[in-house]
C-alpha cells in the first residue's frame, strides 16, 4: 500500500500551520488516483501540544498521525528535526512527502531529500498522479515565462508548495485517525544554532494579504506614486487590502511585502481587482486561484484578460475615480 506523508508544521504561536490543510484536501485526491493510499502527517512538537491537535487531524482525513514529541523540540531546529522525519520517513517508507514551501519547509525539505539520495520539486503550484501512479509536480521555470511539470525518478517523491496554493476541505473529512508516538532519537545529536528569543516583525501587510477577502492589486500601468494613491483610496473604500505586481514593486511604488507572484505571496481572495496589471505568468500563479478576478488594463490583449471573471478595457486613472466615487457618494 502506498503512502502520502505530509509534514505537520507547527507556527511559533503553536498552531498547526494552516498549509497542513491545504496539502491534505489535494492529498485526498491524489490518493484516489493510488488505490486509495494512506494519508499520513509527520507531527514533530514539545511534550504535550499534539493532544491539542487530534481533532482537528480526525476531521482532516488523515489515516495515521506520526507524533514525535520532547521538549528540546519547542522552538524548530535543522538538526533535530531532520535527524527525526528523516528517521520516521526511513522506517514508514512512503512513497511521497509533501511539505508546505514555508520558511522552516523550505529549510527542512531540502535536508530530508539530500540525506534520503531523492529528488525535491521546490514551490510547486500544482500535484497530479500520471498515467504511471507518478506524483507530477508542476512549478514555474525559466524566469516564470514556462510551466514544468517534474517527475522524480526516485523514492520518496519530493515536493514543496507555497501557502495558498491549494484549498482546504470545504467540510470536514473524518476518519478514524491512529495516532502513533515515536521516541526521538536526538540524544547525541549536537545543534549548531542556539534559539535564544523569537522577535515578530511589526510589518503585518503580509499577514493582512493571507486573510484578506478583497485585494486591490496595482502594476506598472499605475505609473507613479499618484497612481498607487488612487488604488490605495479605492481599496480603502471597499474594505480591500492593498497588493502589488513585481513591476510596481521593481518601481518604487510598492514595497516587496505586499508584492503577488513567483517571487512574493500566492493569495486566495473572495475578489481579486488587477489594476494596471498585464497578467504575465510570474503574476498569475500568485493570484489565479482568487474566487473572482476583475481586470482594468488599456491593453485589450493583455493575458490578465484570458483569466479574469469580467475586464475593463480602459485607464484606471479615469476608473478607479469613478469607481471609489460611486460606492462613496
Amino acid at each position: 500500500m502506498s503512502n502520502i506523508l505530509l509534514y505537520a508544521e507547527v507556527t511559533k504561536e503553536n498552531f498547526l500551520h494552516t498549509v497542513l490543510f491545504e496539502l491534505a484536501y489535494k492529498a485526498q485526491e491524489l490518493s484516489k488516483k493510488l488505490d486509495n493510499a494512506d494519508v499520513s502527517a509527520l507531527l514533530i512538537c514539545k511534550t504535550g501540544l499534539a493532544e491539542e491537535f487530534k481533532e482537528a487531524f480526525i476531521n482532516s482525513g488523515f489515516d495515521y498521525v506520526y507524533i514525535a514529541e520532547d521538549d528540546r523540540l519547542a522552538n524548530y531546529s535543522t538538526e533535530l528535526y531532520s535527524k527525526i522525519a528523516i528517521d520516521i520517513i526511513k522506517e514508514i517508507k512512503p512513497e511521497i512527502i509533501l511539505v508546505g514551501a514555508t520558511t522552516q519547509g523550505r529549510d527542512l525539505a531540502p535536508r530530508i531529500s539530500a540525506s534520503l539520495h531523492t529528488g525535491l520539486t521546490a514551490d510547486c503550484t500544482g500535484l497530479d498522479i500520471n498515467e504511471k501512479g507518478q506524483l507530477a509536480a508542476t512549478r514555474p521555470t525559466f524566469g516564470g515565462k514556462l510551466m514544468a511539470t517534474i517527475l522524480c525518478k526516485t523514492m520518496p517523491q519530493m515536493a514543496t508548495v507555497r501557502p495558498k496554493v491549494f484549498k482546504p476541505a470545504p467540510e470536514n473529512i473524518v476518519k478514524d485517525t491512529k495516532f502513533i508516538y515515536i521516541k526521538p532519537d536526538i540524544d547525541n545529536i549536537k545543534t549548531k544554532v542556539e534559539f535564544i528569543e523569537f522577535v515578530k516583525g511589526l510589518n503585518t501587510s503580509i499577514n493582512e494579504l493571507d486573510s484578506a477577502q478583497i485585494i486591490v492589486a496595482g502594476g506598472k500601468g499605475l505609473k507613479n506614486e499618484a497612481g498607487f494613491e488612487l488604488l490605495k483610496n479605492f481599496a480603502e473604500s471597499i474594505g480591500g487590502c492593498v497588493a502589488a505586481s513585481r513591476g510596481a514593486v521593481d518601481m518604487g511604488l510598492a514595497p516587496v511585502d505586499i508584492q503577488i507572484g513567483q517571487t512574493g505571496k500566492t493569495v486566495t481572495p473572495k475578489l481579486y481587482i488587477a489594476c494596471g496589471i498585464s497578467g504575465a505568468i510570474q503574476h498569475i500563479v500568485g493570484m489565479q486561484e482568487s474566487d473572482k478576478i476583475i481586470a482594468i488594463n488599456t491593453d485589450a490583449k493583455a493575458p490578465i484578460f484570458d483569466i479574469c471573471d469580467c475586464g475593463y478595457v480602459g485607464d484606471a486613472f479615469e476608473i478607479l475615480p469613478k469607481l471609489t466615487k460611486e460606492l462613496n457618494p
